[in-house]
């Protein structure tokens, strides 16, 4: 792999910059480093934590990785709903949704490859029938295509808005208005390439409809419906308006008595319409034991 890539922020480590940039581990780079395979400004590199200004040049050149292979594993995964057409699968907390680097087995595809089998390949070797996806820490409903008239429709159904997404999320603090919109452009972080953040400048629109559905003395517990489909959605956008969820470890911060296996944040509602028959479909599944006991610790006594 050869990659020339010029640096528009100053002042980040080089070894993290590369990380986030090349999407491989710090101590990759590092050797990556010591063996030679990366230059600043046409020198060779000596010290991983370099500090870079706007303008250097790094050039990278690393032997081609062998390819990810999303390989069939008897996993235990809840189907929801499955047909010829499509499958509708209840998540769990802490299960990545497809192969990649640093996740290269263990996640729902190689479940589903054993489970399903046939699934659609439009989205290639190591995300087949994955029309849309959810956080490794973020449980709940994802919706599967079994073949690639399905994955179209579905994809088209989820870009338009046709298709209905829904969420709940326990985020810090009292959120004092009953219901909003959040529209607020979303992009890689200037400061931290691994993250994402509301921006002003490029980025994408996104746009996450809140309604609270209690509050209590350091929480709220709101519904958010997906208008687009950005990358940490929820996430970044509860953040831009102070009310991180609740153990998100990137946006917030850590709370291992209420969530000591990441973010509350689960898919509890899909509505969507078969790729064959039109029909309308509404799926709904419960919330994980880790969100579920999360509530009654702070004294909720509702019913979701």
């Amino acid at each position: 792999m050869d990659r020339r890539i010029e640096v528009e922020i100053a002042g980040e480590r080089l070894d993290v910059f590369l990380s986030a940039e090349l999407n491989k581990s710090r101590s990759s780079i590092a050797k990556a480093v010591e063996d030679g395979f990366v230059t600043l400004n046409g020198k060779p590199v000596s010290k991983c934590g370099v500090k870079l200004a706007k303008g250097d040049v790094i050039e990278v050149s690393l032997p081609e990785a062998k390819p990810i292979e999303a390989k069939a594993e008897d996993i235990p995964i809840e189907i929801v709903y499955e047909d010829a057409s499509l499958a509708v699968v209840n998540k769990p907390q802490g299960m990545v949704t497809h192969p990649a680097v640093g996740s290269p087995d263990g996640t729902l595809v190689n479940a589903l490859l054993y489970k399903i089998g046939d699934l659609s390949g439009i989205n290639g070797e190591i995300r087949p029938g994955i029309v849309h996806r959810l956080d490794k820490d973020t449980s709940g409903l994802i919706v599967i295509a079994k073949n690639d008239a399905a994955h179209l429709s579905l994809s088209e159904q989820i870009s338009s808005k046709k298709a209905l997404r829904y969420y709940y999320a326990l985020v810090e603090g009292n959120i004092a208005e009953d219901e909003g919109i959040i529209d607020k452009k979303i992009g890689r972080s200037k400061k931290d390439r691994k993250k994402m953040a509301v921006t002003e400048e490029g980025g994408r629109r996104a746009v996450t409809l809140f309604k609270v559905i209690a509050r209590f003395q350091k929480y709220t517990l709101v519904e958010c419906e997906l208008k687009t489909g950005r990358t940490h959605q929820i996430r970044v956008h509860m953040k831009s308006i102070s009310h991180p969820v609740v153990g998100d470890r990137t946006y917030g911060k850590e709370n291992e008595k209420l969530a000591p296996h990441g973010q509350l944040l689960h898919a509890h509602k899909l509505v969507l319409f078969h790729p064959v028959t039109g029909e309308k479909m509404t799926f709904e599944a419960p919330l994980n034991e880790t969100f579920a006991a999360a509530l009654k610790k702070i004294g909720f006594d509702g019913n979701l």
